[in-house]
């Protein structure tokens, strides 16, 4: 589908990292931009940014995990615009709870963002894309999504995202209807998804950080420091929809352990974590360093 100007984006997690970007990128080919975001002051922030480009750009506190929300959002955005054309479902986040003997609500908070906003979003503004003739979906999953082993409650959302995904395609081309789908899956890219626990709205207080998460996390800090930017993906992203493009993969590199996952499962093996996941150290020395992170003492 050709991106053209006077479009309609909407973009969930719109007020940092890839979302920013992917609501910039429409933003600057001159469509206009349904900005949404549970964090208000940095969604004020980056409507104020975004209203430098040629397209009208609004903003809609919303969070994802709520269906009535993710619903206003679909209303307002047609009253205002008369429909919409593309749909980024991109919120998502990341706990750093332990994810086997920390709470529940751990598990509650990514399962409602990551799985839930993702179901709330296709069902919100397929309808309308459907009766305006004309859209495309974007799911925003992750590598994650095609082989775990990073975090449990992560790599579960993400798995269930290109699921989704996939059979929402199907459905798609079956019906007929002129709605593309695509489904992102990115490695390391410049955001701040480890400080996702800035916009927690689970129940009660923030959960603490797991012993085993946070011997990894310098080492997930450091490589997403040095990832891709959130502009690239966003041009990539441009690109499948307009080549009708299902797979949005950002990173090559990775491909090979998706490969040797499904390879593995082919032939009965039982499986076996990555020796190394590119932009980390070797498995080896993190077990190490996980390992004297659980022997260590509990702090106070």
């Amino acid at each position: 589908m050709k991106l053209e100007k006077g479009d309609v984006a909407v973009v969930t997690g719109a007020a940092s990292g890839i979302g920013f970007a992917l609501a910039e990128r429409f933003a600057k080919a001159g469509m206009h931009v349904v900005a949404a975001d549970v964090e208000p002051g940095a969604l004020d922030d980056a409507v104020t940014r975004l209203a430098k480009h040629d397209g009208e750009v609004i903003g809609v506190h919303t969070d994802v995990s709520k269906a009535e929300q993710v619903q206003a959002l679909a209303n307002s955005t047609v009253e205002r615009f008369g429909g919409v054309h593309v749909v980024c479902n991109n919120a998502g986040v990341v706990s750093r709870s332990d994810p086997w003997l920390g709470p529940i609500e751990a598990w509650e908070w990514v399962v409602g963002v990551n799985l839930w906003g993702v179901i709330y979003g296709v069902r919100a503004f397929m309808p309308h894309m459907a009766i305006g003739g004309r859209g495309h979906i974007v799911n925003t999953a992750s590598m994650a999504g095609l082989f775990p082993g990073l975090n449990p409650i992560y790599d579960a959302t993400k798995h269930a995202v290109v699921a989704i995904t996939e059979n929402l395609y199907h459905d798609m081309r079956a019906t007929n209807l002129n709605v593309g789908v695509s489904v992102l899956c990115p490695g390391w890219v410049r955001t701040a998804l480890v400080d996702s626990e800035r916009n927690w709205t689970g129940e009660g207080e923030v959960p603490p950080v797991g012993a085993a998460l946070s011997a990894v996390e310098p080492h997930l800090r450091r490589a997403l420091d040095e990832g891709l930017t959130p502009a690239a993906v966003a041009d990539l992203v441009a690109t499948c929809i307009e080549e009708d493009r299902f797979w949005v993969l950002t990173h090559p590199a990775w491909m090979p352990l998706a490969s040797e996952r499904w390879d593995s499962i082919t032939e009965g093996v039982n499986p076996e974590p990555p020796k190394q996941v590119p932009g980390m150290p070797p498995r080896s020395q993190l077990m190490e360093e996980v390992l004297t992170a659980l022997a260590a003492p509990p702090e106070g």
